[in-house]
């Protein structure tokens, strides 16, 4: 992996996983010194992380951590509508329904997952990951695969603010079962408007149990 690719993933997933604050400052030669990287790629990285969002040029500061707001959260959401349900459509429409069934089964066998056990809820986030990665290889659509991969490395941040409530985490698993199951038996509608009231769930709870860093 080339210097600057490391420092980009290192970077990215410590944003993500908010061990890098909103606001923290990125200073060249202290990040490079953490990642044992030159200033160079360490830049290449940082101009990447600009493209995506993550970061931004806080004038003469240097560069910092990109904030989410409230008003960032609602527009993330909109497109995110408008691309996984168009996405969930097309999964019942080309998608394999062998696949798709055993995603529901997994979900519906979900709960227990959701504990307050670290591992199990990584195992959860996993099973979440999987159902996206089906989708995006039976829509045969690259463009909307990449435009949604991108728009996820956001929602993993906004799920992070947002408490890991098990009552939500089990609703929102019967959510993701009712979407494998309304793929894996072709109905491009319903698979559609289960993806639409998911969304609008988390919406709300995200939005209800928001707290500002």
């Amino acid at each position: 992996m080339r210097a600057s690719d490391r420092a980009y993933t290192a970077l990215r997933d410590d944003i993500v996983q908010w061990r890098l604050q909103p606001g923290t400052l990125l200073a060249e030669v202290e990040q490079a010194e953490r990642l044992g990287v030159s200033r160079t790629p360490l830049r290449e990285a940082l101009g990447r992380l600009a493209a995506e969002g993550l970061t931004t040029a806080a004038g003469g500061r240097g560069v910092v951590v990109t904030d989410i707001s409230l008003e960032d959260i609602d527009e993330l959401f909109e497109l995110r509508e408008t691309l996984e349900g168009k996405a969930a459509a097309l999964a019942a429409q080309r998608g394999d329904a062998g696949t798709f069934r055993t995603l529901e089964a997994d979900f519906r066998a979900a709960p227990s997952l959701i504990t307050n056990s670290a591992p199990a809820l990584d195992d959860y986030y996993l099973l979440v990951e999987r159902l996206d990665s089906a989708i995006d290889a039976a829509i045969s659509n690259s463009y909307l695969a990449q435009a949604m991969r991108s728009l996820r490395v956001h929602l993993v941040r906004i799920r992070r603010m947002a408490a890991d409530d098990a009552a939500r985490l089990t609703a929102a698993a019967a959510e993701h079962a009712a979407i494998a199951e309304a793929i894996a038996i072709g109905n491009p509608g319903l698979a559609q408007a289960a993806t639409t009231l998911h969304l609008h769930r988390s919406l709300s709870h995200i939005k209800a149990t928001h707290t500002p860093r």
